[in-house]
């Protein structure tokens, strides 16, 4: 298997481009979806940092879809051959703002296809660095990792939480339901069977309940930095290091630093384990 896995590495460099649109329906939508009053968007506002999630989702017809609910792998993503597959983290600059009723165009590129041995057995992180860019030139530009792991082991113990980095000076409860992981799912395309599909993702993948979306999740960290920070967030490193599941509260924490240019930003889970661990930087 691990000579296997090495071979992936010839993914490394791989190039997909696509274009999409800042569209009045989907910035509406997902102000909507995170349980925000904002104002009917028109054409020219600016997007909310951090919104350029629900952009290029992946669209693959409906026969080129692997059993996850992803489109199988081997065309742009590598043929990673473990059956688990979640977002892992992801370092985020912003140079300049989108507009509603921007035509956009990603660059995409395979960065580095790196093969691990961890507390659960073989694991494949692929990492892909993105720019997007508006019709004013470059705005963001986002790294983002993805693991992918063996099947899950009945008894195997949990990993150990790890406490929280800071004391928040900022924070949010939220507890996600079904109709939220759905919603967000359908904003971003995302067939992945672990968010609205429990008997795959508790007997297939031997999780406990539907899983918190990833993307969601560090979307909340840019609402809980866009409600407080004094200037707009300029660069953010996130990594996730505990998954989180509906009907299950979570706490969207953050503490700037004395300066007001950088905080640090994290999640806690139901349990008060650590989640997500994020540094931001503001302009």
């Amino acid at each position: 298997m691990s000579q296997d896995l090495e071979k992936l590495k010839e993914w490394i460099g791989r190039r997909e481009t696509d274009v999409d649109y800042v569209t009045i329906p989907a910035v509406h939508r997902l102000a909507a979806t995170l349980d925000r009053d904002d104002p009917m968007p028109k054409a020219g506002d600016p997007l909310p940092i951090g919104w350029h999630s629900i952009l290029f989702p992946r669209v693959v017809r409906h026969s080129q879809l692997g059993a996850d609910g992803h489109p199988k792998r081997g065309d742009f993503l590598p043929p990673v051959p473990l059956p688990r597959r979640m977002f892992a983290g992801k370092r985020i600059a912003i140079h300049a703002e989108l507009k509603v009723g921007d035509e956009v165009r990603r660059e995409s590129d395979i960065k580095e296809v790196a093969v691990k041995r961890g507390r659960t057995g073989e694991m494949v992180f692929v990492t892909v660095k993105t720019d997007i860019l508006s019709p004013r030139g470059l705005a963001v530009t986002e790294e983002q990792d993805i693991v992918y792991r063996g099947a899950a082991d009945p008894k195997a113990p949990p990993p150990a939480p790890q406490p929280a980095p800071s004391r928040a000076v900022w924070s949010r409860a939220v507890t996600p339901d079904p109709v939220m992981l759905f919603r967000y799912s359908a904003l971003t395309f995302n067939g992945h069977r672990i968010h609205y599909d429990y008997r795959y993702v508790s007997e297939v993948e031997g999780y406990p309940d539907l899983i918190m979306n990833g993307g969601l999740t560090t979307l909340l960290v840019f609402e809980l930095a866009r409600a407080h920070a004094a200037s707009p967030l300029k660069h953010l490193s996130s990594r996730n290091v505990r998954p989180m599941f509906v009907n299950r509260p979570f706490t969207v924490c953050g503490e700037p630093a004395a300066e007001g240019r950088t905080a640090k930003l994290w999640v806690l889970d139901h349990e008060g384990a650590l989640a997500l661990n994020a540094e931001a930087e503001f302009a």
